[in-house]
């Protein structure tokens, strides 16, 4: 059937992988907390920690994650990092969570697909 479908192309094996692993790591509520917040600038562990309401040490761990995976990186200033969201593909990837999050959670229909960026709204 899909010999059919003009242009149809699978993606590699290691775009499939590198895609699951992504999405592994954003499976986590506070490190999309983290990653929301670093998308509105650039933020140290301590900040991140109360914004996430987490422990300073498990948003450290977080952040080695998200910053071995690409998602976030480091600047470090004395002894002191600040972090921010690596690049806007950070911003479409949460904000297209989000966004499916809201639909799903309000029962938004499915034709109200314009992408949009999100703005959270407090519950």
């Amino acid at each position: 059937m899909h010999e059919s479908v003009p242009d149809f192309e699978m993606p590699t094996e290691e775009q499939v992988h590198l895609a699951a692993e992504t999405f592994r790591l954003l499976a986590d509520p506070t490190r999309i907390k983290v990653l929301w917040a670093l998308l509105q600038g650039e933020s140290s562990v301590a900040c991140l920690a109360d914004l996430a309401g987490a422990a300073p040490t498990a948003v450290s761990q977080h952040l080695a994650k998200l910053r071995l995976a690409g998602l976030v990186k480091g600047r470090r200033e004395g002894t002191f990092v600040y972090y921010s969201a690596a690049n806007d593909h950070v911003r479409g990837l949460l904000a297209q969570a989000l966004f499916h999050a809201d639909h799903i959670d309000r029962d938004i229909p499915a034709l109200h697909t314009a992408a949009k960026p999100h703005r959270p709204v407090a519950r």
